[in-house]
């Protein structure tokens, strides 16, 4: 790496750990070096308390919670650093961003506040679980090729009885918004693209975001039947013309019709993918769920849905077929490959949510209050931002059963190994710890008198209806402790 370069990167790192000390208020030099403490770390965090023991963080595990319960983050201006920093791009220079909900499970919370049913998968074959917990909404950016890096960009907090798809689409709406004011996209380039996974509603995401130079791109079940355009009126027929022409059932090949494109392309572990695509496909809308009070005729909302098929699985599985649905029209056959493949990015978001929760220890602390868990995503994800710009800056620190990497290639975890080398060449604003005695705490033998307040389990609703519970979640599924 040319000193030019490295001198450019090590200032970025610099700016953005003095604008990350700026972004905290109370407890600041607390803050600062508990990131330091997780930076430096060696191996996976383990425990929040674990990390006072060390050398980066020169103040007591009392400190250490103190910051992470009462300390405070301006998140604003926190989201506004992140925006400004380099970002990834495509191979044609279009930001590409993903959203994903990531739960922070907390079964055994009871006293908890704000905790909702997250959806998980079980380890048996098709087995979905509901399991109480705190779900956030993440927007990253993605990479090219395969890499395990993405640039987390927002998180948010679901509410119990918030709709998903509306809180997503607000979150979105801010983050192309401050990615604009940073300077991040300008008058003809490529518009933004936003890849989905299959949880979302992604014709009413576009629809919702349509005043946005936003392109989406969703995964759709394979049971979703979608309609055509209206074909031409005949001269001289009665009655009110159609809003909807033939049905296009996913799982019925008698309805689709001739493709408007078709690609092959040779993979390496696929065998040939083949993409299939449809022009100007619209679900049929009606007035219930999301769009219960929606004024005016519902919207036409059409784009290309494109089916990817593979030769063959890795693992040996059956290769079932991908349904897309990208709010593009008229779609050419490069558009259409480079939709799949940007599909496929779509999952190194997932890499980020593994480090997050196994090495960087994000759902490790035992928090209480729902104020103290954003605090703790938020310092992560700084964290994480930090490891981004580092990256070109370590050396390649391998185990010796490790097979060698190429600076650009290192992994954000084998970025964490050689942090420490740097961080003396970085800004450290914060403040020696002054010297103090602790606090008396609770006499020894004594009891707590004071019990903690319990709260039920709500529901995340996709539809946007009001916050509803069935009859027999009235009370919970177990029995509420009163004393």
């Amino acid at each position: 790496m040319h000193d030019v370069d490295r001198g450019r990167a090590l200032g970025d790192l610099d700016r953005f750990r003095q604008e990350f000390y700026g972004c905290l208020a109370a407890r600041a030099d607390g803050l600062f070096e508990l990131a330091d403490a997780v930076l430096c770390t060696e191996g996976p965090v383990r425990s929040l308390v674990g990390l006072s023991l060390a050398p980066e963080h020169r103040r007591g595990h009392g400190g250490l919670y103190d910051a992470i319960n009462n300390g405070r983050i301006d998140c604003d201006r926190l989201r506004t650093a992140l925006s400004g920093l380099p970002l990834p791009r495509a191979a044609d220079g279009r930001l590409v961003l993903a959203a994903d909900v990531s739960p922070w499970l907390r079964p055994d919370g009871a006293t908890c506040p704000d905790r909702s049913f997250c959806h998980t998968y079980g380890r048996g074959k098709d087995e979905h679980r509901m399991i109480p917990g705190w779900p956030y909404s993440v927007v990253a950016a993605l990479e090219t090729g395969r890499t395990s890096w993405t640039a987390v960009l927002d998180a948010i907090r679901l509410l119990p009885g918030a709709d998903v798809a509306a809180v997503t689409t607000g979150q979105i709406r801010d983050v192309v918004e401050r990615l604009i004011a940073a300077g991040q996209w300008h008058e003809g380039d490529p518009e933004i693209l936003v890849v989905l996974d299959a949880g979302y509603d992604a014709p009413r995401i576009a629809h919702l975001l349509a005043d946005l130079p936003v392109q989406i791109l969703g995964r759709m079940r394979s049971d979703r039947v979608l309609r055509r355009p209206v074909p031409p009126r005949v001269p001289g027929a009665n009655g009110r013309p159609p809003r909807h022409g033939g049905e296009f059932v996913f799982g019925d090949p008698a309805t689709w019709g001739v493709e408007h494109a078709v690609t092959s392309t040779g993979t390496r572990l696929y065998g040939t993918a083949t993409a299939q695509a449809w022009n100007r496909l619209h679900p049929r809308l009606t007035s219930r769920a999301a769009w219960t009070g929606h004024d005016g005729p519902l919207p036409v909302i059409e784009g290309t849905v494109i089916r990817l098929r593979v030769e063959r699985l890795p693992s040996g599985g059956v290769n079932k077929p991908v349904w897309l649905w990208f709010s593009g029209v008229d779609a050419t056959p490069a558009e259409v490959d480079r939709c799949w493949h940007m599909f496929l990015r779509r999952f190194d978001i997932e890499h980020t949510f593994r480090l997050l929760k196994q090495t960087l220890g994000r759902t490790r602390p035992r928090l209480r209050n729902p104020e103290a868990a954003d605090r703790w995503t938020w310092l992560l994800i700084a964290v994480h931002a930090q490891l981004r710009l580092a990256r070109s800056l370590v050396a390649d620190l391998r185990r010796p059963w490790e097979r060698p990497a190429e600076p650009a290639r290192l992994t954000p975890a084998r970025v964490r190994r050689g942090f420490r080398n740097i961080r003396t060449k970085t800004a450290r604003p914060a403040a020696a710890p002054k010297p103090s005695r602790p606090g008396p705490g609770r006499p020894a033998g004594s009891k707590n008198s004071v019990a903690a307040q319990r709260f039920d389990v709500g529901r995340v609703l996709a539809t946007g209806q009001a916050h509803t519970r069935p009859a027999h979640h009235k009370k919970g599924t177990k029995p509420r402790r009163t004393t």
